[in-house]
């Protein structure tokens, strides 16, 4: 995240480097970014403000002038992905339990049905 005392030093226009959907993708981006030193600042998109939705809404990633290459850098070379935790799907114990839980969600659902039509 951008600091006042990053900028003192250097020059004080941002340039936008990214346009994130929401908060949420916004603090992803920021954190690729991060991760490699740049700093950051998200703003919302001007007139597309949701007063009701404060989470949604688009978002502008901008980053001081002179770190904008280093930021283009960072994000052409992000890996998607990158930022998960590396899983295997085929993980028996991850097999299981996905098995487990649309049993659940099976009986649930006869049981929702069931009282519907003999209840």
């Amino acid at each position: 995240m951008l600091r006042e005392d990053e900028l003192a030093a250097g020059d004080r226009g941002l340039v936008e480097v990214a346009r994130a959907g929401s908060e949420a993708e916004a603090e992803l981006i920021q954190g690729l970014l991060s991760a490699r030193g740049v700093p950051s600042v998200a703003l919302r998109r001007p007139r597309v403000d949701a007063p009701g939705f404060l989470i949604a809404g688009p978002r502008d990633i901008l980053v001081p002038s002179v770190r904008a290459s280093d930021a283009h850098d960072a994000l052409l070379k992000s890996e998607p992905g990158s930022c998960l935790p590396a899983t295997h799907a085929s993980d028996p114990t991850r097999r299981v339990l996905a098995g487990l839980l649309v049993a659940v969600a099976v009986v649930a659902l006869i049981a929702c049905l069931g009282a519907d039509l003999f209840g």
